[in-house]
This record gives C-alpha cells, sequence and structure tokens, in this order.
C-alpha cells in the first residue's frame, strides 16, 4: 500500500498573504470607488435638490440595493452582497462628498482629504493620520457593518425588507454624523 502524501500548508504565510491581498484591496478598491463618483455631478445635485433630498436620494439607492439583495434569497446572496456592498458603499461616499460640498461650497476633494471624512463618518478618531493602516480600518468596519446586515437577508420577503430598511438607515445614520461633525 502506497503513502499519503499530506498537503503542507504554512498557516503563517498564508495569513500572510490574505492579509497582503486584503490591504491591497481596502485601499485601492475604495480609490477606484471615489475616482468613479462624479464630484460635479454631486454639487449640481445638491444645488438642485437640496442637502436633505440629495441624502434621502442615496439613501432609497442602498435600500433599494438592500431589498433585492434580501428578496433573492440564498441564491442571489453569492452576487448580490458584493453589489449590495458597492452600493453601500458608494452611497456613502456621495454623501460624504453632499455635506463636504454644502459645509464648505467645495466641491472637488482629494482622495486623502475626503479618506479624513470617511474616518469621521464612522465615528473613528478625527485625528487619525490617514494611513494604509486606517484604510484597512475603515474597509473592514465598512465589511462588518454591512457583513452584520448581510445575515439578515436569507429570509426572501423579510429579508428584502430588513435588507432595504437596514440600508436605508445606515446611509441617513452616516449623513447626521457627518452634518454633525465640527
Amino acid at each position: 500500500m502506497g503513502k499519503f502524501k499530506f498537503l503542507s500548508i504554512d498557516i503563517k504565510i498564508t495569513k500572510e498573504k490574505l492579509t497582503d491581498g486584503f490591504n491591497y484591496l481596502s485601499h485601492e478598491g475604495l480609490a477606484q470607488i471615489f475616482k468613479r463618483i462624479d464630484q460635479l455631478g454631486i454639487k449640481k445635485g445638491v444645488d438642485q435638490l437640496g442637502l436633505e433630498k440629495f441624502i434621502n436620494q442615496c439613501a432609497i439607492l442602498a435600500a433599494g440595493s438592500g431589498a433585492i439583495t434580501g428578496v433573492g434569497g440564498a441564491g442571489f446572496m453569492v452576487v448580490g452582497i458584493p453589489l449590495d456592498t458597492l452600493n453601500i458603499v458608494t452611497q456613502q461616499f456621495r454623501v460624504t462628498l453632499a455635506i463636504t460640498y454644502q459645509k464648505t461650497g467645495r466641491y472637488q476633494v482629494r482622495f486623502d482629504d475626503f479618506f479624513e471624512l470617511v474616518v469621521r463618518s464612522l465615528k473613528s478618531d478625527a485625528g487619525v493620520v490617514v494611513t494604509k493602516t486606517a484604510m484597512e480600518e475603515v474597509a473592514q468596519k465598512l465589511i462588518v457593518n454591512i457583513g452584520t446586515r448581510a445575515s439578515k437577508k436569507l429570509v426572501p420577503i423579510v429579508g428584502g425588507i430588513i435588507g432595504g430598511s437596514a440600508n436605508y438607515l445606515y446611509i441617513k445614520r452616516v449623513a447626521e454624523t457627518l452634518k454633525n461633525a465640527k
């Protein structure tokens, strides 16, 4: 009888590779989402609708993806959750830019300056220097915030209601935190 050969997996190296991949994704992914947002379009939206209606529009867009993901059931979650996550992050970024424009009159914001505002919107330390570590922490908090809601989306109808409501309330809460920030 032949000998079985077991795979040798170095857990430490595997963990380092996963961490490096996540860190790259957190920085590059957030930067890519930011770069794809039309900042002039946000200025026009706030000027046309007013800040509250613009925030409400973003919250409704977030609620839509949450409801669709929740109603889709377990099979749809494989595709729906990543798309829902992308939409929530995008709406959070849009709300942050809209409030920045309303407070400062500036609609062109650099990513590094913008990221400090995102840190504040997640109730992180306002004095945090934007570093790779801060970006990783923000990405992890976004995933945790979104992941806890995602687990509630397994029952289709109730999942749609919960998913949509959770996303809507999340965006509204982010807006309130930013509006009240100094």
